[in-house]
Parts: structure tokens; sequence; C-alpha cells
């Protein structure tokens, strides 16, 4: 305050400014702005400088704006999630570190967590940690056996195999003899995934339905893989995922909506510039798979991802070897929400699954996001009707004494609001400008809306007019 003091007498000595109008300044002194208390979102923020030194590289300007697509309410709603499960269920599963990301339908992130605390480590575990999926690789599996003619209901056998010397094993070293595909993938056997990849389809397709789907990063194709054994990312399998309630397009997940320069021109904006998604899934395996995925959180591994209101939800767990990495990446229509949780040094957790601390972040945060919103279907899902709350309850098993409260999402506009302000915002995109055109007699031609349409009136007037 003092130098800011000194510095509107230097503006008045120099003849800058007079005395008049610095007064108000020197009765309204500037007060400081504590910002310790505003999270930033810096592994968001880190991941989106990359995204946009990518898509600016052409442009001549070096000061640019930039629209990202973080929402900072579902952010603190992810960062809450996270640190709440590792600080409640942390030393008990014996787990120190855990990663999300949101994409929303379109593909725009909007939330992305790459660690506890950015402040002790930098290091982003969304985007560049490379983790063993487990089981929830299996899904790329399935997606290729759909697109090669299987269904939910084709019968396959659940029994001993052995392949080049290998010869995997169920949890809990059982066999369950003839089966379905939708309870093959939703009781997460072992032994089928591997003898679909040995007898129908081959590793190379694996890899390749991946691949086409949104995992980056490169895929191995030895014998194991179809158990998960290949690393990926948290990106990666959120990228994937949103496939599903996609319908079977490219997600094109994206962190930058708009760029601009100072000028107010744009540069780039996503809507404009990206290319139109591309159709990586047949409709049919598309429906066949969000119908065994939506099960999974009902009769499932996942039974704790499944979200109140009556939300339909799909997903898959992953659990690898000795407990070192637990994920459940999930979905409703609105959003896919891809999870992980282990330790930096690839220590065991205490016997955590994706069923466990996962999920229930999972839960946790989509329960939130799901809050006051206009919910999509799942495609070839119906949505299924809100319950009354007392009809929930009564369904629902006794909650966990040491649960943590629902977040719950600030409400500033309805659902019905929402959609229609939206409605009218879409609107007044597309719709032509109006323009005055002036008329012989010197009249001015005004275009003038109505309910029922644009009506013209002349009046009185010259060009200035």
């Amino acid at each position: 305050r003092a130098r800011a003091n000194e510095v509107l007498s230097n503006l008045v000595q120099g003849g800058l400014m007079t005395e008049g109008q610095v007064i108000a300044a020197r009765l309204t002194p500037a007060s400081v702005v504590d910002r310790a208390q505003v999270k930033a979102p810096d592994f968001f923020l880190d991941w989106a400088f990359e995204e946009v030194q990518r898509i600016a590289a052409p442009f001549a300007q070096h000061s640019l704006i930039v629209r990202t697509t973080i929402d900072m309410g579902l952010q603190q709603a992810a960062e809450e999630a996270v640190e709440s499960g590792l600080r409640q269920y942390g030393e008990s599963y014996k787990v120190k570190q855990g990663a999300l990301v949101m994409v929303e339908h379109g593909g725009a992130v909007r939330a992305m967590v790459g660690g506890r605390d950015y402040g002790e480590s930098q290091f982003n575990r969304a985007t560049r940690a490379l983790r063993q999926p487990g089981s929830s690789f299996k899904v790329y599996t399935y997606a290729a056996a759909m697109e090669k003619g299987m269904t939910p209901e084709t019968v396959v056998v659940d029994a001993p195999i052995t392949w080049r010397g290998w010869s995997p094993q169920n949890y809990g070293r059982k066999y369950a003899g003839r089966v379905t595909v939708m309870n093959a993938l939703a009781r997460s056997i072992n032994t089928i995934p591997v003898r679909l990849a040995k007898d129908k389809l081959g590793t190379e397709i694996i890899a390749e339905t991946a691949k086409r789907m949104g995992i980056e990063t490169p895929v191995r194709t030895d014998k194991t893989m179809p158990l998960g054994t290949s690393e990926v990312t948290v990106l990666d399998q959120a990228t994937a995922y949103a496939v599903f309630p996609a319908g079977g397009l490219q997600s094109r997940r994206h962190g930058i909506s708009q760029i601009l320069n100072y000028d107010g021109d744009i540069l780039y904006d996503f809507g404009r510039d990206a290319p139109p998604p591309r159709r990586v899934l047949s409709e049919q395996a598309v429906s066949s798979m969000n119908r065994i995925l939506t099960q999974i959180p009902v009769i499932g591994t996942a039974r704790r991802a499944a979200l109140d209101n009556g939300i339909v939800t799909g997903g898959k767990t992953g659990t690898t070897q000795a407990y070192r990495d637990a994920w459940f990446v999930g979905f409703t229509g609105d959003y896919t929400t891809a999870v992980w949780f282990g330790n930096d040094d690839y220590t065991s957790t205490d016997e955590m699954t994706g069923g466990s601390l996962p999920a229930m972040t999972f839960k946790r945060l989509m329960d939130y996001a799901e809050q006051g919103i206009e919910h999509r279907a799942i495609p070839g899902i119906e949505i299924a009707p809100a319950k009354p709350a007392k009809e929930r309850s009564a369904e629902t098993a006794k909650p966990d004494e040491n649960a943590l409260p629902p977040l719950v999402r600030p409400r500033s506009l309805s659902a019905d609001v929402t959609r229609l302000l939206k409605n009218i915002g879409d609107t007044f995109e597309k719709a032509q400008p109006l323009k005055a055109r002036e008329r012989p007699g010197g009249k001015v031609a005004v275009l003038e809306p109505t309910d029922r349409g644009v009506n013209m009136r002349t009046m009185p007037g010259t060009t200035n007019n």
C-alpha cells in the first residue's frame, strides 16, 4: 500500500494525473488477495499446456488466450473423492497414490487428478504412469469378439487351458464350465479371454481394437496380453471406454476448446477444426458390450460402483498380480471416469481390488456429477426412471457407518431452465443476422422478430438512421 501511494504521488508530480483524479485510489487502497485456499488444477494444466503447444505450433502468435474444458466443480469433487478415499482407506489397504480422469460425452476432459499432492510430486500419474490394467483390459478382447459376431448370449467354456506353455488360473482356481459371454465378463473369468485370443482372434486383432478405441500407449501382443499385462495410462482407459457411451464412435478426448489471439480472432475451435469422429465399433458390437458392461455393477464385480437414483452405469474392474494396481473404469450416458489406485514403487496393496476403493471413488464422484442434469441414455440401454428416495433407501443395503456423506453439487439452474437457455443459444447461433434495408421514399425497412417469425415495417428516415 505504501508503494502504491508513492506511485500515485509520482503520477501527480509528473503531471500525468491530478490530485483529484487519484483521490479515489487513495481513499480505497488495494487489499491483499489470499490465494492460498484457491486450488489450481495443476495436473490438468500441465497436460493442457502440452496440448496447446501441439495445436498452436503453426500459429505465428506466441501470446494466446486459451479456453480449456476443465469444470472446476467436477475437478474439486474429483480431488475430494480421491483424497477422501486415500485418507479413509489408504492405511488399511496400504495404498498411497491414486489418479482419475473424467471425460464428458463429446470428449471434453472435465477433471483430472494426477496424484495425491501436486506440491509433493508433479509427476502426472493420470497421463504418464504406465500401469497394468488387469481385467479392465478384457473389454477390448470381448469387443473384438463382438465384432466377429459373438453376442452376450453366446456360450463359451470356462475350463483349464494351456497356451505356449502358459496356464492361466481363475480367481479362486475354480472353473464354471459352459457359461454365456455376459457371465464370463461380469464374473471376470480369466480362461475365456485367453481362449478367445488363442482360438478365434489372435493378440494382434485385440491390440488393434484397443488402439482404435483410444489406447495410445504401445500395446504388447504377447500371450498374457488378454489378461491386461500390457501397460496403459489412466487417460488411455478413460478415452477408450468413452467409446461405449458414444455408440461406437471415437470419443475425441480433448482439453482445449478454443484458442484466440489478443485481437479476439479465433485461431482454433475444437467444434470447427477437429475432424468428425470415426466409427471404431459397429453398432451391434457396442450394443452387445453395453448390455454386458451395465450388468457388472448389478451382478458382477463392481456393485460398489452402482449409482443412486437408478442411473444406469456400465464399467469394468481390474486388479493386477499381487494386488499392485486396482482399477475401475466406468460410464453413464453423460460421463466416463477411469480410476486407479496403487503405489509409486509398485509394492503390493493389502488385497485391494478394483471393486473396492476404485469403485467407491467412482461412485462418489459420479453421484455428484449426475445431480441436476438431463441424463443421456447409454446406446442400447434405456434410462431407468428415477425412484423416490424412500423406495431407494428400502432397496439399498445398510450404509457403512464410517462412510463419508455424499457430495452435493451446487444448483444454480434447474435442468429444464438450463435446457431452455441452451436451446435459445443454439437458435441464435444458427439464425441469420437481421439487416435493415433502405426502401424507396427515404424510408428504412426494419426487421422485427415476433413469436411467429419476422415482420417488416417501414419508418421515415435517411440512410444515417
